[in-house]
Parts: C-alpha cells; structure tokens; sequence
C-alpha cells in the first residue's frame, strides 16, 4: 500500500464498503500486503505474487490440518492460494482508483482483530460461566413481569389433525378414535396415524399455530378463521384426494396474550441470552478492573 492520504476519494460506485471489508479480512491472515521482492527475505520459498506482493511457502502452514488426505490437503492449499490471488488482485485494482490513509486503515483492522479475539475469548468463558438451569418459578415470573410482550401474531390451539387419503382403510373409525379417552384407543390411533397418514398431529398439552397445522388442506382457505375457532370443536372436510379431520380441545385467537407453554422455550432464550450478556459484561470489567490494580496499563496525557 501506498502513503497517501485517506479522503477515500471514490472513482467508482459502493465500492469503498465492499474494499474495507476485504482489506479487513485481509488482516486476519487469509488477505496479507506482502513486503517487496528482496527485502530481507532470501532463503523464503515464493509460492505466489501479485504485483509487489508475494505470498510465502511457510504461510501456508495449518491450512491442511493434520491428518487429511494429501489429495485434499493439496485442494486445500491450492484454493487457499487462488483466493489469495484474485483477492490481491482486486485489492491492487483498488489502490488504482482509490486513495486509502493507511492509519486508519490499520485502526479498522485493529479493531476487527479485537472483535474475532475477544468473540472467541468471550464465547469460551461464557461457556465456563453460564448457568443454563432456568427454573419454572423464574419462568413464569419473566412472563407475568412482561405479558405484552407476548401478544399472540397468529391463532393457535390444542388438538388432533389428521389427513388420509380417501384409499386408507377403517377411515369411519377414525372420529371415534379421536374422541376416546382410552388409553388403548390412543395408542391404535397413533399407530394408524403412523401406518395410513399423510400428515397428523395428535392431542396434548402443546399449543400449535393454526395455519400451520392446517397448510395444505381445505382448512387452510377457510376465509375467516376465528369465527371458525369459536363455531367448531370438531371439523371434517375432503378434497380430490384426501380426509381431513379436525378436532380443537383449546385455542387462543391472535392479540390476545399468548398462554405460558406456547412461549416458554422462547421465555427461556431470553433468559439465557440476559445471562450471556452480563457475562461478557463482566468479563471486561473483571479484566479491566484486575489490570489497572497491576498497573498493566497506562493512558498518557497528551
């Protein structure tokens, strides 16, 4: 790179964002502005170069990690080098329609370097710290603290969805099955389900949205869903092909607030997600905190 100044002059449309971002990569050692020919550098074998720019043998070690194949090995290292190429290529093209302040160049990768670093360093010690046992109690607490924040976006409900196609045996039985409180009744339906359906979805506790569970079937053109939630607790339809049965135990119509199990998994990322946070919080402040009672920074005074 050159010594001119950074007004970042553009002869060229976007192009400066799409530069720094390689230039950028460039930093982390896959894109590297390699020294002059002759400079110090006699007994390096030369595998590459891009104008004044050359990429060394010894650079490439770690590329193959131990243990590969050497056909693979030499794929690995053959790619690498032609990425190095047409990136160093672009970036001379660059340097020909742009002018770059190096400085801030290097503050930019920096900066980028410190991030990669500190996101590895960070997700390791998130993973040593992080207590990932969330109980029911903090649950539910979450949720009462916060009910608007989960407003149903969809019609959900509770219940069993069956579709057969018109040739499946035994299909009359089916209501009745779906109807019965016998355990043995459940378990015959289950294994119908398994043996004749193209898509079911059997009764429990779990809450699913509507229009999804009903894609791709009649139900799905019903024009006004809610009239239909509060008209029908059990429904059967057809079409060119298949027997669809419907039976709805429970529902919730959208924007309302959702019930407790249809966001809990949801309420238990938040919650993990606030934990990481104020790990990484405490983190750099546990780092800076320990280095400044060392006294291993100073900050001069200009």
């Amino acid at each position: 790179m050159n010594n001119s100044s950074f007004t970042l002059l553009r002869k060229g449309s976007s192009f400066y964002p799409w530069l720094i971002f390689i230039i950028l990569l460039g930093s982390c050692d896959f894109i590297r502005v390699k020294k002059e020919a002759g400079e110090d550098e006699p007994l390096r074998k030369r595998v590459a170069r891009v104008g004044n720019s050359y990429l060394y043998q010894d650079e490439l070690i770690g590329i193959a990690p131990m243990g590969v194949e050497s056909t693979d090995s030499v794929a690995r290292v053959t790619a690498y080098v032609n990425s190095w190429v047409r990136k160093q290529l672009v970036i001379n093209e660059a340097m020909k329609n742009i002018d770059i302040n190096e400085l801030e160049v290097e503050r930019k990768v920096l900066d980028y370097r410190y991030s990669l670093i500190g996101y590895e360093y960070q997700n390791y010690y998130i993973k040593q710290n992080l207590n990932d046992s969330i109980s029911d109690q903090e649950i539910e607490k979450y949720y009462k603290e916060g009910l608007d924040n989960f407003i149903l976006k969809q019609n959900i409900i509770q219940g069993t969805y069956i579709k057969v196609p018109k040739s499946a045996p035994r299909t009359k039985q089916i209501k009745e099955l779906m109807f019965s409180k016998k355990s043995k009744d459940q378990v015959d339906l289950k294994s119908y389900c398994i043996g004749f359906s193209a898509a079911y979805h059997l009764g429990d506790s779990s809450w699913i949205e509507f229009d999804k569970l009903v894609a791709n079937s009649p139900l799905s053109e019903i024009p006004n869903k809610v009239q239909f939630l509060r008209s029908y607790n059990y429904y059967e339809t057809t079409d060119d092909d298949f027997l669809y049965f419907l039976k709805i135990d429970a529902y919730k119509i959208s924007d309302n607030v959702s019930p407790l199990e249809f966001v809990k998994q949801d309420i238990e990322n938040i919650i993990l997600n606030k934990r990481k946070v104020e790990l990484a919080r405490k983190l750099e402040d546990d780092v800076y905190e320990n280095a400044a009672k060392r006294k291993d920074f100073e900050v001069f005074s200009n």
